[in-house]
């Protein structure tokens, strides 16, 4: 009853609110469509940015209210993180059984390989007796809040189209983020913040670019917004030399009611998207500073992270995904660069680069858990972990010759991720891999399995979130996924 309840109130919401847009297509000072619908606005049109529909209620009561999302480019390997395999390490330096190359296609593998045993030792932690590798000594102590999916699977072993069939549910370009989908949907719990904001660590962009964060075909106030940690927390979001904050106001008002004129002459809705983004970068000139500043955090807050203040380091924005949820912005994207393994250098070795890489994310990672959990705000923000896929049981030989240090190729049949808060349950393992790693034999996760799962603790049914483009309804998970309920509290 009290979900019934609720729902007619939002129809009723939703009702006065369009009739107030019908009449006010001139005169609304540029605000900006999230911030005049309020913190309480749930879904988005099914058409256009304007035309709200009443029907498109919350499908259910959700779990989460917020994401943040920490992707690791390039692709961890599980089998030195999560997935402990022993019978691998008896394997070490065999040949690779052609039942295991036969009718299979690698990025780099060519010929026969050697068989690769992990480079790291694992241990049983926690209450739930979960193994976790010694490269992650302070993720093993969050063990039981997490759970840790080890049956991934995706259909890409190339990592730009890989992160955009993970991030947008297609491996081309032009389809939404999964960001800005729920952006979409959900809105912003701060007029004054985007919805979707995106922080970059690790030296470079994802193999994708800002396609992996962009808003496709969806109005483009949805798409997400890039944060720096020097400078301008957002590129120009400061007024140029010599212009004031008033002059700057009068200025953006002006250009507003040019596309206010431009709008009632073309009937763009690309235009209203313009003026919202516009606003928006007005209120960010005040909001953002303030929120992106970690130097306001507790000492102890920042040692807690191994943040510094300044720097473009994934412990930094790991707190400010802390900051930036707590401030009401819905979807918080964290790419961290550098994971791609092959054994070509020493950088991308197993034996050192894989340590370092898990030594710049281990502390951050498990603090921000630690830290929502602290604060109260696990229960309803979901935390997801992972790259774009996995790593091959197999030592890389790329072109048929060994790499001069222990790496391993793309694989798409297996990988791990792990999830926390938000309604999923905490100290699992969830899926089985064989024995050495290369199959899910065990409740086998797709990408868009886990994408409809992230949704569904949104409150949001991924059938039935649809936007309509170019003559037919698309979704984010296209025609496929399956909410996997054995994760769900």
């Amino acid at each position: 009853m009290d979900l019934y309840n609720e729902a007619q109130k939002r129809k009723l919401e939703f009702t006065t609110r369009r009739h107030f847009l019908k009449k006010c297509s001139t005169g609304l000072g540029g605000i900006a469509l999230t911030s005049l619908m309020g913190p309480q606005y749930m879904f988005g049109s099914n058409n256009t940015v304007n035309s709200l529909d009443p029907a498109s209620l919350p499908h259910f009561l959700p779990k989460a209210k917020r994401v943040i999302y920490l992707h690791m480019a390039g692709a961890p390997s599980q089998l030195e993180l999560f997935d402990y395999k022993p019978a691998l390490q008896k394997l070490h330096g065999l040949d690779c059984p052609q039942s295991l190359l036969e009718g299979k296609r690698f990025a780099f593998i060519q010929g026969v390989p050697k068989m690769l045993g992990p480079q790291f030792n694992f241990k049983k932690y926690g209450q739930s007796g979960t193994y976790v590798s010694d490269a992650l000594p302070h993720f093993s102590e969050i063990v039981d809040d997490v759970a840790i999916v080890k049956s991934m699977h995706t259909d890409e072993f190339n990592h730009a189209p890989a992160q955009l069939l993970l991030q947008t549910g297609s491996a081309r370009s032009g389809r939404p983020s999964i960001g800005a989908w729920v952006t979409y949907g959900l809105g912003s719990e701060n007029e004054n913040l985007p919805g979707y904001m995106v922080l970059v660590s690790g030296g470079k962009n994802p193999s994708a670019g800002k396609n992996a964060w962009g808003s496709g075909f969806l109005p483009s106030e949805y798409q997400g917004v890039q944060c720096r940690n020097s400078g301008d927390p957002i590129l120009y979001v400061s007024n140029p030399n010599g212009m004031s904050r008033d002059i700057r106001k009068k200025s953006l008002d002006a250009i507003n009611e040019i596309n206010r004129t431009q709008y009632k002459e073309f009937n763009d809705d690309e235009t209203l998207s313009r003026i919202a983004q516009y606003e928006m970068a007005f209120k960010m000139q005040v909001s953002v500073p303030d929120v992106m500043d970690v130097s306001k955090e507790p000492e102890y807050i920042r040692d807690m992270y191994g943040a510094k203040q300044g720097e473009a380091s994934f412990a930094n924005n790991c707190l400010l995904a802390r900051r930036l949820v707590e401030q009401g912005v819905r979807f918080v994207q964290l790419y961290h660069w550098g994971w791609d393994m092959h054994g070509d250098s020493k950088a991308t070795s197993l034996n050192e680069g894989l340590k370092t890489k898990c030594g710049e994310v281990d502390q951050p990672m498990a603090a921000l858990v630690k830290d929502l959990k602290q604060r109260g705000l696990l229960d309803d923000t979901l935390v997801v972990w992972g790259g774009e896929f996995g790593r091959t049981p197999m030592r890389e030989n790329r072109g048929g010759r060994i790499m001069p240090y222990y790496g391993r190729d793309h694989h798409t049949e297996a990988y791990s991720i792990w999830m926390a808060g938000g309604g999923i349950k905490g100290g699992i393992s969830y899926g089985e891999t064989d024995e050495i790693g290369y199959y899910g034999v065990k409740d086998r996760v797709h990408i868009h399995d886990l994408q409809a799962t992230i949704l569904n603790q949104l409150g949001i049914n991924h059938e039935k979130f649809t936007y309509h483009f170019q003559g037919r309804d698309f979704r984010l998970t296209d025609v496929h996924g399956r909410v996997v309920k054995d994760l769900l509290i």
